[in-house]
């Protein structure tokens, strides 16, 4: 009967992923569905817009060249009509000039004849009619204006489609995720000398595999990119994964996108636990900041109280650095029940605040930024029973590194009451490595990433970020992977961390 059940159960758990694959695909396509319509009408504008353009410059065209025409016909029109004018006068006097030497044949009078004989001849010798050019300026000819467009008639025949460039392929082997950075490299199936430049899409997801239309963030796009490569930088990889797809673009057109690629992004998260900080600090989600006046007139009001929880979440929305309580603060509150609500706020001098997440496995870095007159600090780890009196790196359940520029600057590490002098620079940032299933606790220039300090034990229990802060502040950088030089350098630091054995043990 059990195992009958059991079967049953892997059949309906196994229909139910089914059903959910293919709603998922069902999704896609009614996606895919709207984006061909979509797609559809706007090459369709896009075409008309091209045609548009093409019949504006064949109308342009004919515009000028028919003017040229009309010019070049003005031009011959009015020398003509000017040579014409000419012969008309010229032909008009000339008539006139023969006239009137014809009558002078009918003179009897001798002396009177020589005198019109002498007019006549003078009048011809300056007669228009022997000067002018009996020659037409310019010919009829226009065939120098004809056109023959036989050769763009042809290539306005060939126009066609551009070819659209195909997708790229991502190879998820030679992309690489190190650093807080994600290179991305690609390929084109064949060669493509139309290739202009590339378009690279991203976004976050917990989701392994393939993009989902639903539940999912909008992709986030980097455009003209001239290699096929690109890397992103500067990112807090706080989902498990990240999708990738690329795809290629000449200068009309963008072609299909690659096969998505999910690359695995996560790191290490949290927050500080406002419900475990001392009434003297104010908290918001990564930063705490020294307050001398917040323990006053608190005291009263959590006094007394058996539900610890309740009365530290009142009074941390009084102690919030803005004075309303974060939509964050909210929301982290259920992440971890079993650190919330199950210890003792700090008091005393333990000017204390935990981190809100337990490492119980794994590799995991952080940083960690001081205000630059912020008078005494530490960071390190604890066990979440830490006592509420307890100071970092006091007891055998905490370890530290602790600067103190009060007076004089010391910096130290710190564990089971017992400091050794650090006789390095303080760092403005310093990065904390955690390994956890090593044993291995190390402190970092997080700029240079020189090696600062390592404690190297047995961890029994689940480790809780720790910091202090008096008269000043601190920034928390989370989501941030193991850079690649602390990983090197944790290859070969077994020499140098001898120094910390004096402060080195095995906690039960």
């Amino acid at each position: 009967m059990d195992a009958q059940k059991e079967a049953l159960q892997r059949i309906i758990s196994t229909l139910a992923n089914k059903n959910d694959e293919i709603q998922n695909f069902i999704d896609t396509l009614n996606h895919t569905l709207k984006g061909v319509q979509a797609n559809s009408s706007n090459v369709i504008a896009e075409l008309d817009e091209e045609f548009d353009g093409l019949y504006s410059i064949l109308d342009e065209m004919k515009e000028s060249m028919t003017s040229s025409i009309k010019q070049e016909q003005a031009h011959k029109s009015q020398e003509l009509q000017n040579q014409l004018s000419q012969c008309n006068n010229a032909l008009e006097n000339s008539e006139e000039l023969l006239e009137f030497a014809a009558r002078s044949l009918d003179i009897k009078d001798p002396e009177e004849f020589s005198k019109a004989a002498r007019q006549i001849k003078d009048r011809v010798t300056m007669a228009s009619a022997f000067r002018i050019s009996l020659k037409p300026k310019v010919s009829d000819n226009m065939t120098h204006l004809m056109v023959d467009f036989s050769q763009e008639r042809q290539m306005l025949q060939a126009l066609k489609f551009l070819p659209v460039p195909k997708a790229p392929e991502i190879d998820p082997v030679e992309c690489l995720v190190a650093d807080n950075a994600v290179t991305i490299i690609w390929r084109m199936p064949e060669a493509d000398n139309k290739i202009d430049h590339y378009v690279l899409e991203y976004r976050k997801t917990n989701f392994d595999g393939l993009p989902r239309v639903k539940d999912e963030t909008c992709w986030e796009l980097i455009d003209y990119i001239k290699g096929t490569e690109y890397t992103l930088s500067g990112l807090k990889f706080d989902s498990k994964y990240m999708n990738f797809r690329v795809r290629a673009c000449n200068k009309a057109v963008a072609g299909e996108y690659s096969d998505p690629v999910t690359l695995e992004t996560k790191a290490l998260v949290f927050n500080l636990d406002n419900t475990s900080s001392h009434l003297n600090l104010k908290v918001e989600d990564s930063y705490v900041e020294w307050d001398p006046m917040g323990g006053k007139g608190q005291e009263n009001k959590i006094k007394g109280k058996e539900n610890k929880g309740s009365g530290q979440i009142t009074v941390l929305k009084n102690n919030t650095r803005s004075g309303t309580p974060s939509p964050k603060r909210t929301s982290v509150s259920s992440r971890s029940p079993l650190i919330r609500g199950s210890r003792d706020r700090f008091t005393g001098e333990s000017y204390t605040v935990l981190g809100d997440t337990a490492i119980e496995s794994g590799q995991h870095y952080w940083e960690v930024r001081a205000q630059k007159d912020c008078k005494s600090y530490s960071v390190g780890m604890a066990y979440k029973n830490l006592g509420k009196f307890d100071q970092l790196g006091k007891t055998n359940t905490s370890w530290c590194i602790h600067v103190n520029n009060w007076l004089q600057t010391t910096f130290a590490a710190k564990h089971n009451n017992k400091a050794k002098a650090l006789d390095v620079t303080v760092p403005d940032r310093i990065g904390v490595y955690c390994d956890f299933d090593g044993g291995q606790l190390s402190f970092y220039n997080a700029n240079s990433k020189q090696l600062l300090y390592t404690f190297k034990t047995k961890f029994t229990q689940p480790l809780l970020p720790g910091f202090m802060v008096w008269c000043g502040g601190l920034a928390l950088s989370t989501g941030l992977q193991v850079p690649s030089a602390v990983k090197m350098l944790q290859k070969s630091e077994n020499g140098l961390s001898g120094s910390a054995s004096s402060l080195t043990n095995v906690t039960q």
